[in-house]
């Protein structure tokens, strides 16, 4: 089948690239000269572990093209899939909708013939049929179906996501369009992954609703973390034993600095926002955003704490800025929190990450990049761990003290432990939840 993606975003360009590998024909389509002309460079614009090889293999078989000119995308096409942005919007907390118009919008001036326009990006209950509308209002007599796909991609393992997907969710409104996306996604009908059709409603809320139960996994197993510190209980093990039990399982309950990332922020205050407008309010959620706010600012008062009181005019190293490892995005992570407060409040800091200093140096001013954790910790006075990447797991901890003017370690990840901290040489340690 020919598919055309508007967006060449985290979610539209892997899966472009996926749907290509499938062995469909995918052309990828952007307003951005500048991403258009990396990708026709063979150059990716987003950090995703083996993008790069995928999209170069796709490109080469003559599967995959990047253009700007939707027009020509579209000839020909059997699906268009809308991947663009839904930021937050300022001031109300709702899904900022305007890419999504405006692409229905283009995709309805330039449509000629049958087509199923899907829309991947996540979007509010409605939207799909505002999509419907739109087109109609521009185009009367356009021959198309709207269906829903959201993504569950996961930054780090997105392929493995795409390619091994728990589910794929599919809301269609007509035997054709359903027709269609099988046969999308018929490699893994035939692989025995499951698709789960619905109305177009359902698919769009099974999005919000599965990231808001993850997004408050997590924040519960970081409130439970505080009175753990309280009562000297071990999160790791009470993690461990909550996990164990096969309703709970296992994922989503590490302890550390809060959620942050393109999903989680964005889609809690979606749904909370719909729950308000509905007058259905989604308290649990609201609650889950206001903790996990208090997490970021907690952590704060746990490096204050560690340098006795004041950061003022030490030096900390912080290992990580990225939300999570294994991606350049930095969007809502714990370090746009805890690294200004910490440069505000007097601090000398500086950070290493493995990709995160081409957002990260607009984000965070005022800090100084190293090239790795050791010289980022030299005459440091404190270090501390945001972003639990692979080189951070294996440091030389004995190393890393004699570096340090005060080995101290602030471990937000819970990579390390006290112990073995101690008979590397450090004064002074703390994590969360032990």
């Amino acid at each position: 089948m020919k598919i055309a993606m508007i967006g060449t975003g985290y979610v539209g360009l892997v899966s472009g690239v996926c749907l290509s590998d499938f062995g469909h024909e995918v052309v990828c389509v952007d307003k951005d000269p500048r991403k258009i002309d990396m990708l026709l460079r063979g150059e990716v614009p987003i950090f995703e572990p083996g993008l790069d090889q995928l999209m170069a293999k796709n490109v080469a078989a003559g599967r995959l093209s990047f253009t700007q000119d939707l027009a020509a995308a579209l000839d020909g096409a059997d699906a268009v899939f809308i991947a663009v942005g839904t930021p937050t919007r300022r001031g109300d907390g709702h899904a900022d909708l305007t890419y999504v118009t405006a692409a229905a919008e283009e995709i309805a001036r330039t449509m000629t013939h049958y087509t199923v326009v899907v829309t991947k990006s996540t979007v509010p209950v409605g939207t799909n049929q505002m999509v419907a509308d739109t087109i109609r209002r521009v185009r009367p007599d356009a021959e198309f179906d709207v269906a829903s796909n959201p993504e569950f991609l996961r930054e780090g393992a997105a392929i493995d996501d795409f390619m091994r997907p728990d589910r794929i969710v599919v809301g269609v409104t007509s035997d054709r369009a359903r027709a269609v996306m099988g046969e999308i996604y018929r490699p893994l009908f035939l692989r025995e992954f499951p698709i789960l059709y619905t109305d177009l409603e359902t698919a769009e809320l099974i999005k919000y609703a599965a990231n808001a139960f993850l997004a408050t996994k997590i924040t519960f197993i970081n409130e439970i973390a505080q009175l753990c510190e309280r009562v000297g209980a071990n999160i790791k093990e009470v993690s461990r034993g909550m996990g164990l039990d096969g309703r709970i399982g296992n994922k989503f309950l590490h302890a550390g600095p809060g959620y942050g990332g393109s999903c989680f922020p964005k889609d809690t205050k979606a749904l909370a926002r719909m729950g308000q407008d509905h007058a259905v309010p989604m308290q649990i959620v609201e609650t889950v955003i206001k903790v996990n706010d208090e997490v970021k600012r907690r952590m704060i008062d746990k490096v204050v704490d560690l340098c006795e009181g004041s950061v003022n005019g030490k030096t900390v190293a912080v290992l990580g800025v990225t939300f999570k490892p294994n991606t350049d995005d930095m969007r809502d992570a714990p370090a746009l929190t805890i690294v200004p407060a910490l440069v505000g409040a007097g601090a000398k800091v500086r950070v290493v990450d493995p990709q995160g200093k081409a957002e990260g140096e607009a984000l965070l001013p005022g800090v100084h990049w190293a090239d790795d954790a050791y010289k980022a910790a030299h005459n440091a006075d404190c270090v501390v761990i945001l972003t639990e990447w692979n080189e951070f797991r294996a440091l030389d901890l004995a190393k890393l003290a004699r570096k340090m003017t005060v080995a101290r370690m602030a471990d937000l990840r819970n990579i390390y432990n006290q112990a073995d901290a101690a008979k590397a040489g450090f004064i002074a340690y703390t994590s969360v939840g032990r």
